[in-house]
């Protein structure tokens, strides 16, 4: 029997557990997908805004991959850290394969970033989304303005958010604090800010579209900012997506449609801005973060763009960083600094450019911070493809009889597949009782409480 160690229970992770266990060329097989959390699914749990629930569905297809016999999700467990890291793990398994995702978010290393009231993206996400790690958050939801810099689809998450009215909400699994809080909100501008063209901006058009459907609220754009982009008046030789983004923001341009009712004002209003780079945050240790300072940019005939030497303050006492995320460093492996990525070969993982046996990589830690949720299939594929090519040579090696008593012995307190099922029966007992559908439980105490009664 061949013992794998996946390291990741999201996309990526499951994708590959997927492709060891149903190949046929290799039938011993058995699959350990650890995770961190005590709950799997990675961002499609924690990532995934809580109002799109087709996306958030994909877990009815990931959770069948994780109860397949010869798959075992052990959560709550620390792997890839000092004591448990590559070489630890290689005593356990046969095989380890790095599914983790990049953890980190880029900055922009500018004055002020670090502000009270500005946050990166990612922490406003992981709150509404009931990561345990952001059970404490706090997020200035009194500003009148919040600037959300960055237009790629987390930029359009965190800007819909903050626009939808708590009602809108309460329907969906995000925990109880946070949908208070964003009840008792007070933003009234949402400016989301991109330092490019519209052309070059990453969100998908279903996500930019879903901004004009908002009940009670405004979007603007500036024509003359569209009409700085050479491709805004002749978009047909762009890519499909970017094509289609361009159609929309032409017609909010031309064709301006408040959201209120009835003749009411709009509730709020959604800013989209492009061709600004923030240069600076202003503000004060005391008070916060009071507006972000930009520098108008034009196109550099190459793709990209340079500043003009014109600057505009833009009010804002919350500010989301949206600019990228980044891998972190694994113990015990070799890491691209570069480029926060694991320096492979068709997934096996490379030590100064030789193959480290028996351990490999999948998803954003292997290739980088690319792609859609679909995009980590082939990915792990390649994975799994090259791990069963070593498979007779890896058999070789002994191993740990019992994985789960070596964790133990390790130190860690797994949970297995039925705490995780104990943990979803607390969140939808929870959601009955608040009177809402399933509610998920926001912090590590609750989740492991939850986890140890029936698990």
């Amino acid at each position: 029997m061949l013992r794998v160690a996946v390291i990741g229970s999201g996309p990526s992770g499951v994708y590959t557990a997927q492709s060891l266990v149903e190949q046929e060329a290799v039938p011993d097989i058995e699959v350990y997908v650890l995770d961190r959390l005590p709950c799997p699914y990675g961002l499609v749990r924690y990532g995934v805004a809580p109002d799109h629930e087709k996306i958030k569905s994909l877990q009815g297809n990931l959770r069948t991959v994780l109860e397949h016999p010869r798959v075992h999700f052990l959560g709550n467990v620390e792997a890839g850290t000092p004591g448990l890291g590559a070489a630890e793990l290689r005593e356990i398994f046969h095989a380890v394969v790095f599914c983790v995702g990049a953890a980190t978010d880029r900055h922009l290393g500018i004055p002020g970033e670090d502000l009270p009231g500005s946050h990166s993206a990612t922490e406003f996400v992981a709150w509404y989304s009931a990561h345990p790690d952001a059970a404490a958050a706090r997020f200035a939801l009194g500003a009148r303005s919040a600037v959300v810099i960055g237009v790629g689809n987390v930029a359009v998450d965190v800007a819909r958010i903050l626009a939808r009215g708590a009602g809108e909400l309460a329907g969906t699994d995000m925990p109880q604090g946070a949908l208070g809080a964003l009840a008792d909100s007070r933003v009234e501008d949402v400016w989301m800010v991109g330092r490019r063209g519209p052309s070059q901006a990453k969100f998908t058009t279903k996500e930019l579209r879903e901004l004009g459907s908002l009940p009670g609220t405004e979007v603007l754009v500036r024509p003359e900012e569209l009409a700085l982009d050479p491709a805004y008046a002749d978009p047909g030789g762009l890519p499909a997506v970017a094509r289609r983004n361009i159609e929309v923001l032409r017609g909010w341009a031309e064709h301006p449609v408040p959201k209120g009712s009835a003749g009411a004002a709009p509730l709020r209003r959604i800013h989209l801005r492009f061709f600004l780079r923030p240069v600076e945050m202003a503000g004060d240790a005391a008070t916060g973060v009071r507006a972000v300072r930009f520098e108008r940019t034009a196109p550099d005939g190459r793709g990209g763009v340079t500043g003009t030497g014109e600057y505009e303050d833009i009010e804002g006492q919350l500010v989301l960083r949206s600019v990228g995320y980044r891998g972190t460093p694994q113990a015990g492996l070799p890491f691209d600094e570069a480029h926060g990525t694991v320096p492979h070969r068709a997934g096996r993982v490379l030590r100064d450019g030789d193959v480290f046996p028996g351990v490999y990589v999948a998803g954003w830690i292997k290739r980088g911070p690319s792609g859609v949720i679909g995009t980590n299939r082939p990915c792990a594929k390649e994975t799994a493809a090259s791990l069963l090519e070593d498979a007779a040579v890896l058999a070789r090696r002994g191993t740990a009889d019992d994985p789960v008593d070596a964790l133990r012995k390790a130190g860690q307190s797994p949970v297995p597949w039925s705490g995780w099922l104990a943990i979803e029966s607390a969140e939808a007992e929870w959601g009955r009782r608040l009177g809402r559908g399933t509610v998920k439980l926001p912090d590590w105490e609750r989740l492991l409480e939850a986890a140890h009664a029936m698990g």
